[in-house]
């Protein structure tokens, strides 16, 4: 039976050619180094940054000497007005943009049941 296509030609390599190197020449590894520390130095972060714990911003924060009764009925509101905000904001669009604020405006939703069944079992402050 005939191939459809030929086999490739056979080439033969130099035996003096390096075939286990990308590297063939002096201009291919400067470039290659080169490519390297451009690499590392956008892309691979460094040890300080990667050491430094985590600070929250202290411009807005949270007042640590609020009760979990108050802190659950804040976002509670907050997400029934992002709620309402979107429902008023999908109004106004049309299309996928509107199906895509409605997707959020019903997580949003979401998150405010799961805040409010929160805010149910928590117990009264005396």
């Amino acid at each position: 039976m005939k191939k459809p296509t030929p086999n490739p030609p056979e080439t033969t390599v130099p035996a003096d050619a390096n075939t286990t190197s990308p590297y063939v020449s002096a201009d291919i590894r400067k470039l290659h180094k080169a490519a390297d520390r451009a690499l590392d130095f956008y892309l691979k972060p460094s040890a300080a940054i990667m050491s430094a714990p985590y600070t929250p911003n202290q411009m807005f924060l949270a007042n640590p000497k609020a009760d979990t009764e108050s802190l659950l009925a804040n976002a509670c509101e907050s997400l029934a007005s992002a709620s309402v905000m979107l429902g008023d904001f999908a109004a106004l669009l049309e299309g996928t943009h509107r199906k895509t604020i409605l997707g959020i405006a019903q997580v949003v939703m979401l998150g405010e049941l799961a805040v409010n069944r929160a805010l149910d079992n928590v117990e009264p402050a005396v």
